[in-house]
């Protein structure tokens, strides 16, 4: 993802030349710890490396599997990641930054510094830009419909070309909270417009280059050479594929670091010499909503819980990157972990290695805990009878989101098939957890007496509140109702063209620079598929007329009908 630099820019960037000649840290092996890296370590793996730090020092670094698989080099804790969104909180620190200068206000219109964004009913403010509560579109998915492809080349124009289309928002700014990268995109081009620098040198004169962190950098060009980099893997059958994404963007993401570097950034929220206890108290301000209640979400950092014990942290994926810094203050500890392969779970890999150091520090860890593992693999549950297995197979989904999730029943037990296919471990006969993901979900039935199909269950999920999931009846429209949604679609929002037609397996819709998707019916007029929820509209009459569209974190997209067949 990063330009390959000039001589003269090399030149004046030494700290990357140090990085070739300087060693990584060594320890001696801790078996508790090589255990829970253990799958890292076949022959021919991409991996993790780890660093663990107490009272201000580094007590364990080491690295697993293999940072370059062609050429088998070795993961060590001087290899550079990108850790994805762990980025974000590196972002927040740079405009805080200004804040504090007066060079601007958290609660600023944003459209002070970024006036070609659309007017909204209500103005959106930076700080809820910082907090995922601005309702701003993610423009991630925005570019994916719109034509663009995640192994692209695509530049910040791009990213605030699609922002600057957008007409409507996820939800009224301040009102709730949802993840939006775009937010972050837009602070860096704040970071710009204020200081004249791009953040990336913002960042490295600011936070960086004080705090010593030799060999952490943003993102300069996808073909960037960057000294002691691991590639990034995704598995592919028996195998990997590379994974290096090119898309230029920063602020949201694109930071490149080291174990051994975010040590230093951890020592800063005890010792700060960057920006004072000032900066780090509001890095750490949860967001607040309209309706005065209190998020999770601060500034680029996650308030949580492990096993009894307040943590601070936030996880990164992008790519066949995947990152997660996990903070415990009152310890005066933390971990890193920071992997290029695309199946680990970092997230969980914390925790586990804090469970190591912290011992009866923590909570003791319930009995049905799984071990953490690049891919959660199955483990052993509880047997449940077929027939109340039968009870739980249906489509679910929470009152008014689009995200939808279908169990089904086969011979190995109960499985969730969307979204994505995962198998489900019973923990008892009504609550069932997700395996394959990188952090824990589990969704618990909600008893019912009878022998019918149970019609409520609850989501549970790292860090975000519990939700309600309810069973929707699905129906299944004629030839001549499918035939009544066919046509080209057009949208101003995506600047593009999209067709819909039915053949004899359902409907079918394609957008640019995609294929063609199978999408499945729903309740009426509302259709699913790859990835998408299409609802279609219809006038007076009962004429379609146009559609509303929602994928994933960009929600409500309108589409006009401009032709039929």
């Amino acid at each position: 993802m990063i330009r390959l630099a000039s001589l003269l820019v090399l030149a004046a960037a030494p700290t990357l030349l140090a990085a070739q000649a300087a060693a990584p840290a060594t320890f001696a092996a801790d078996p508790r710890v090589d255990s829970i890296f253990a799958e890292f370590t076949s022959p021919g793996s991409p991996g993790c490396a780890v660093g663990a730090y107490r009272d201000d020092r580094l007590i364990y670094a080491q690295g697993y599997g293999l940072a370059d698989l062609e050429r088998s080099v070795p993961i060590t804790s001087r290899s550079v990641f990108d850790i994805g969104s762990t980025s974000k909180q590196f972002a927040a620190t740079a405009i805080v930054l200004l804040a504090q200068e007066g060079k601007l206000s958290l609660d600023d219109d944003v459209r002070r510094f970024i006036p070609e964004l659309p007017v909204y009913e209500r103005p959106i403010t930076i700080r809820q830009m910082l907090h995922h509560t601005s309702g701003l579109r993610d423009y991630i998915g925005l570019l994916v419909l719109s034509g663009h492809q995640i192994d692209d080349v695509t530049t910040p124009e791009d990213a605030l070309r699609i922002l600057s289309r957008q007409r409507a928002l996820n939800f009224l700014p301040g009102d709730e909270h949802l993840y939006s990268n775009s937010g972050y995109f837009l602070l860096s081009i704040i970071v710009q417009r204020v200081t004249g620098k791009s953040l990336r040198e913002e960042a490295q004169a600011r936070i960086f280059e004080p705090l010593g962190m030799r060999n952490t950098e943003y993102l300069g060009s996808y073909d960037d050479v960057i000294a002691q980099r691991a590639l990034a893997y995704e598995p592919r059958g028996d195998g990997y594929r590379l994974d290096v994404s090119r898309w230029l963007q920063l602020g949201d993401g694109a930071v490149f670091t080291t174990v051994e570097d975010l040590l230093l950034w951890d020592r800063n929220f005890y010792t700060p010499t960057v920006g004072g206890r000032a900066l780090l108290d509001t890095l750490q301000t949860r967001g607040v909503l309209t309706n005065g209640e209190r998020i999770n979400y601060a500034l680029g950092l996650m308030h949580g819980e492990l096993r009894g014990v307040a943590t601070v942290r936030h996880g990164g994926s992008w790519g066949g990157y995947r990152a997660e810094l996990l903070r415990l203050p009152s310890l005066h500890y933390a971990v890193a972990v920071l992997c290029n392969h695309g199946g680990s779970n970092p997230s969980a890999l914390a925790d586990a290695v804090a469970g190591v150091h912290l011992g009866s520090a923590l909570r003791a860890e319930p009995a049905a805990a799984a071990a953490p593992s690049a891919r959660r693999a199955s483990t052993p549950g509880l047997r449940v009878p077929s027939a109340t297995l039968q009870r739980y197979v249906g489509t679910f989904r929470a009152p008014g989101a689009t995200m939808l999730f279908t169990f089904v029943q086969d011979s190995t037990g109960l499985r969730l098939t969307s979204p994505g296919r995962y198998g489900l471990t019973a923990l008892s006969t009504t609550r069932f957890r997700v395996e394959g993901l990188p952090f824990e979900v589990s969704f618990e039935f909600h008893a019912a007496p009878g022998s019918g199909p149970i019609n409520a269950a609850t989501l549970r999920e790292p860090n975000s509140p519990e939700q309600t999931i309810q069973r929707i009846s699905i129906v299944t429209p004629s030839a001549a109702e499918l035939a009544a949604y066919t046509g080209t679609f057009e949208s101003d929002e995506l600047d593009g063209r999209w067709q819909v037609w039915a053949d004899s397996a359902g409907l079918r819709v394609q957008h640019p620079g995609a294929a063609a998707m199978r999408m499945r019916a729903l309740t009426k007029d509302e259709f699913s598929g790859g990835g998408l929820t299409i609802r279609f509209q219809r006038n007076e009459g009962g004429t379609v007329i146009g559609a509303a569209l929602d994928q994933g974190r960009a929600k409500n997209i309108g589409l006009r009908r401009v032709s039929s067949p």
